[in-house]
C-alpha cells in the first residue's frame, strides 16, 4: 500500500480534513508541475485552483514547503546532476531534495521518513518517465549518504554569492534589496519569510466583543489568544482550523484576515491624533479593494458611503462575495482606480484608502512563491504604478480628509520613499505625528522596526514569545491641508 500524504503537516492554514488522504506518489506529480510552473513565471495560487479538489490540499501544503526550500533544492541538484534531466524529472528531483532536505527537527521540517521520499519520488518518475527512475533513485540516495557535506557544501559559499541563495532560499537580488533596506535585520527577515505564519482572526465588531467571540472558540475547543491594542479585534489562533470549524464564520461572525491588514479599517475611519473619526454616512473610497477584507471591516468600523473600485472584475467578484457573507452593502466597480474620468461622478471623498499594488514583499510567509515569480524591474514598475495611483486619487479628497496609504511590501521603495517623494510633489499633503504603527511594519518577533528611528515598536500588542504575529507592511496615514 502506497504512503499517504499528511496534508495539514506543512500547510500555512489547515485546509479541511480529507476522508482518505491519497497517496504520496500522486501529490509528489502535481506539486513537481507546480514547482515547475512558478519557476516558469506561473502564480501558484492559479495552479492550485486547477488542481483536482481531492489532490488540492495536500498538493498546497507540501508546494509551501519545497517553495521554501527552493533556493537549496536547485543548488543540490546543480552538484548531484549538473546536466539538467528533463522538466518533469527535474520538477520531481527538486521536490524530493526539498523534502528530505535536513532541518535538524526543528520547525518546518519534512513529514516524511527519507525512504519514504525516496520511495515515492522514485514511483512517480514511473508513472511519467519510467526509464528515468534509476536516475532519480541514485541521486536522492547519493544526496542521503552525504547529505550533511552536501548541505554545508551548497550553503557555504560567501556573501553575494549563490550559497546565500540556497541559505535563505530568495532570489539573490532580492537578498541584496533587503540588506540595503534593513542592513540590521536583513538575515532575520529572510528567515521570517520561510517560518509558518499564524492563522489570525478579525472578529465582526456589529456581531459581538473579541472577548465574547473568545468565549465561542474555547467552548468549541479552538484554542485562542487575544493580540492586543494595536489590532483590537484580532485573535491568534494556537492551531489553524478549518474555517468550517469557526462558530458563525457563515453567519459573518468572523473573518479570517492577518493583524498587519487589520490595521487599515481604524487608521482610515476612527480617530487618530489630531484626526476625529469619520460621521456616520461619511464618503469613502476604497480603491483597490480585493479580495475585499480591508472592504468588509471598513464597514465593520463605521457605516459609510463606501465605493470599492478594484481593476479585476473576477477578484471583484470575492469583494461582493465577502460582503454579502457578512451582510453588508458598498458600491462597487471594475475599474482601473487612475481612470478616474471614467468613473468619479465629481463628488469628493472625506476619506481613501489606497492598498496599492506592490511586491507583496511581506506576506512571503503566506505566499511562499512570490519570492520566486518577482523580477527586480517590477519593483520599480510597481513604484511607477503607486505614484500614479497616488496623484491621481488625491485631488478627489475632501481638505481636511485622509487618504491611508498602504502596501504589504518590505521594500523602502514601495514605502517611505514612496510617500517621501509624494510629499514633496503636493505643497497640501500632510502626514501627521500618529501613536499608531504607521511606516515599516516588519515580520519579525517584537513585530516592530530596527532601531533607525523608523516606526514605533509594535511588540506592546504581541504575547512572548519568538512567533511574529504580524506579516510585513507600510502604512502612511496622509491628511490634506484644510483650504
Amino acid at each position: 500500500m502506497s504512503p499517504t500524504a499528511k496534508p495539514s503537516s506543512v500547510a500555512s492554514s489547515s485546509p479541511a480534513p480529507a476522508k482518505l488522504a491519497p497517496p504520496l506518489h500522486k501529490l509528489l506529480l502535481q506539486v513537481a508541475d507546480a514547482v515547475q510552473a512558478v519557476r516558469a513565471g506561473r502564480s501558484l495560487t492559479e495552479l492550485l485552483a486547477q488542481c483536482p479538489a481531492e489532490l488540492r490540499p495536500g498538493t498546497q501544503s507540501l508546494s509551501f514547503h519545497v517553495l521554501r526550500h527552493l533556493g537549496a533544492a536547485e543548488a543540490l541538484r546543480a552538484v548531484l546532476a549538473p546536466k539538467s534531466p528533463p522538466p518533469k524529472v527535474e520538477g520531481l528531483l527538486l521536490t524530493a531534495l526539498a523534502l528530505l532536505w535536513d532541518q535538524g527537527g526543528g520547525p518546518g521540517s519534512a513529514p516524511y521518513a527519507d525512504h519514504t521520499v525516496v520511495d515515492q519520488a522514485v514511483s512517480a518518475v514511473r508513472k511519467r518517465m519510467p526509464a528515468s527512475a534509476g536516475f532519480v533513485n541514485a541521486v536522492l540516495r547519493r544526496f542521503l549518504r552525504e547529505r550533511a557535506d552536501l548541505q554545508a557544501q551548497v550553503t557555504a559559499a560567501e556573501a553575494g554569492t549563490a550559497g546565500e541563495v540556497a541559505r535563505y532560499n530568495h532570489p539573490r537580488w532580492w537578498i541584496e534589496k533587503l540588506q540595503a533596506d534593513w542592513p540590521e535585520v536583513w538575515d532575520q527577515l529572510l528567515l521570517a519569510n520561510n517560518s509558518h505564519p499564524p492563522m489570525t482572526l478579525r472578529v465582526n465588531a456589529r456581531q459581538g466583543s473579541t472577548a465574547e467571540y473568545l468565549q465561542r472558540l474555547q467552548a468549541a475547543g479552538i484554542a485562542a489568544r487575544v493580540l492586543g491594542p494595536l489590532a483590537p479585534q484580532a485573535l491568534v489562533l494556537e492551531r489553524a482550523v478549518p474555517v468550517s470549524s469557526l462558530p458563525g464564520f457563515a453567519e459573518g461572525a468572523v473573518s479570517v484576515q492577518d493583524a498587519a491588514a487589520q490595521l487599515a479599517g481604524p487608521l482610515t475611519v476612527l480617530a487618530q491624533d489630531g484626526l476625529p473619526a469619520l460621521p456616520a454616512g461619511a464618503r469613502v473610497l476604497d480603491a483597490c479593494s480585493a479580495p475585499g477584507g480591508k472592504t468588509a471591516h471598513l464597514l465593520e468600523l463605521a457605516d459609510l458611503d463606501l465605493l470599492a473600485l478594484d481593476s479585476d472584475a473576477q477578484r471583484l467578484s470575492r469583494v461582493q462575495d465577502n460582503l454579502q457573507r457578512l451582510g453588508q452593502q458598498a458600491q462597487l466597480k471594475a475599474v482601473d482606480a487612475r481612470d478616474t474620468a471614467s468613473w468619479w461622478d465629481g463628488r469628493l471623498f472625506d476619506a481613501i484608502l489606497l492598498d496599492a499594488p506592490c511586491s507583496a514583499s511581506g506576506i512571503v510567509r503566506r505566499h511562499p512563491d512570490v519570492r520566486w515569480l518577482r523580477r527586480p524591474s517590477d519593483i520599480a514598475q510597481l513604484a511607477a504604478i503607486q505614484a500614479q495611483l497616488l496623484d491621481a486619487l488625491w485631488p478627489l479628497l475632501k481638505p481636511g480628509g485622509r487618504l491611508v496609504y498602504a502596501t504589504c511590501s518590505l521594500f523602502k521603495a514601495e514605502g517611505e520613499q514612496q510617500v517621501d517623494a509624494f510629499l514633496q510633489r503636493q505643497s497640501d499633503a500632510l502626514r501627521p505625528a500618529l501613536q499608531a504603527v504607521t511606516g515599516h511594519l516588519l515580520p519579525l518577533a517584537h513585530n516592530g522596526a530596527p532601531p533607525d528611528g523608523a516606526p514605533p515598536d509594535a511588540s506592546a500588542s504581541a504575547s512572548p514569545g519568538t512567533e511574529a504575529l504580524f506579516d510585513g507592511f507600510f502604512y502612511a496615514v496622509l491628511s490634506k491641508r484644510a483650504a
